[in-house]
């Protein structure tokens, strides 16, 4: 079967458990094969980012139309922007994408706490979100995004389809921020149906990344051609597994296992 192509606009993390690196091994974990136009540079571990180079705008479209022109786009997925002017433009870039799916990650904060976009970024991505399939806040997101406090459960629900239908696109809630047991993940359509999904936590301290393998995994789905509801139960699934095959590196928040605990290739060399 032919892989779907899933093009990664997003930042790189060197420490390898979020951004592009997460992102490029969720895909192909997934049967993807990943492309990239970076947007930003980080020096960054589990302990927090220690800086930060953002890639120009021009750049970042170029990348982007290098891989349009060539190889071709199944679906996209956008994580860490790195500027407003790079997000402005990806809106006006991407909306020429016509029938792809777009899988919208509003990066704001690391898991550190580090801030990685600054207020007019922030604010520009009302747009994006926008001509997103759908967007994928945490709790702490998706206040900024709507300017409203959520409390509760039932609060996010009411946040996310107002908002939802204010941008004529669906929301992905995330409630991991929430004390409330069981942890709930809600996508609010903007016709006003919600979906629901409900979860044990994992208590963990390996949860770097979770947010960008969440929606590379929804993207991939959506790039094989799966419903929405389909693409974020398998995102789900995947996201939970790695947090429990996690190899347990760094001192602070850690990276979870991509790879499952699998060596793949060793499958192979059996076989020969």
């Amino acid at each position: 079967m032919t892989p779907p192509r899933i093009l990664i606009v997003a930042g790189s993390d060197s420490g390898g458990g979020a951004g592009i690196q997460a992102d490029i091994k969720t895909v192909t974990m997934l049967g993807g094969f990943a492309m990239t136009a970076v947007t930003a540079i980080t020096a960054q571990n589990s302990l927090g980012v220690q800086a930060v180079h953002r890639i120009p705008t021009q750049l970042v479209l170029a990348q982007i139309d290098s891989v349009c022109e060539d190889l071709g786009v199944d679906a996209v997925k956008i994580g860490m922007i790195g500027s407003a002017e790079t997000a402005a433009a990806l809106a006006d870039r991407l909306a020429r994408l016509d029938g792809v799916p777009i899988v919208f990650d509003p990066v704001m904060v690391a898991s550190s706490g580090a801030e990685l976009a600054d207020a007019a970024t922030v604010a520009a991505f009302e747009r994006l979100a926008g001509i997103a399939t759908v967007t994928t806040p945490n709790l702490p997101e998706l206040e900024t995004l709507s300017s409203r406090q959520i409390a509760s459960a039932k609060s996010m629900e009411a946040v996310a389809l107002d908002y939802a239908g204010t941008i004529g696109a669906a929301i992905l809630a995330k409630g991991g921020h929430l004390t409330e047991a069981p942890l709930t993940d809600l996508l609010a359509d903007p016709r006003g149906s919600v979906r629901r999904w409900t979860s044990e936590r994992i208590d963990t301290r390996d949860s770097h990344g979770t947010g960008c393998t969440l929606s590379s995994a929804i993207a991939t789905g959506l790039g094989r051609g799966l419903s929405l509801v389909d693409a974020v139960s398998l995102a789900r699934d995947y996201v939970r597994a790695c947090m429990l095959a996690a190899p347990g590196f760094g001192h602070g928040h850690g990276p979870m296992g991509h790879a499952l605990g699998r060596v793949p290739v060793e499958d192979i060399h059996r076989k020969e």
